[in-house]
């Protein structure tokens, strides 16, 4: 089985929150929250500050902790064929943009980011993550804990 720990910003302002286009050659096209792997030694704090920026050109600061996600994408339903069933530990963050500018992430697969209103949400392609995060921020569970959210439709791993 393969392992990640992933650093994930939940940003919200004005009935909108922040989507970031992700495209591969092997998923297409998928909208995403900013976020992703946390680096050897790094603390996911700071790890999502830096993917922020990486992926979005916004300058963030971390509000709170939200929650964590865990969760186990079988081998049937990796988007690589032939790969091991894989573990995403996802640390989820709310975030407040001070500044920049938003672009496509430089050399990267973020195409775009986008201010959405959360009532257009449910009709994009998007990652599980995008559910699980604005879950937290909606329930703030004292657990720091969701549900698992239904994979499928337009909801994808």
């Amino acid at each position: 089985m393969s392992f990640r720990l992933a650093a994930y910003a939940v940003c919200l302002e004005g009935g909108r929150v922040l989507l970031a286009r992700h495209v591969s050659a092997v998923t297409g096209s998928t909208w995403t929250l900013p976020g992703g792997r946390v680096e050897h030694g790094e603390d996911p704090f700071d790890a999502v500050v830096r993917e922020v920026s990486e992926e979005t050109g916004g300058e963030a600061v971390v509000e709170r902790l939200l929650g964590v996600d865990s969760r186990v994408v079988p081998a049937a339903e990796r988007a690589v064929p032939g790969g091991a069933e894989h573990q995403n530990v996802g640390v989820f963050y709310r975030v407040r943009l001070v500044g920049g500018r938003l672009r496509p992430e430089p050399n990267g697969e973020i195409v775009e980011s986008v201010w959405t209103p959360l009532s257009e949400v449910d009709v994009r392609r998007r990652s599980s993550l995008v559910d699980v995060g604005l879950a937290l921020a909606r329930t703030l569970p004292a657990t720091g804990h969701v549900a698992a959210v239904p994979v499928g439709g337009l909801v994808r791993h």
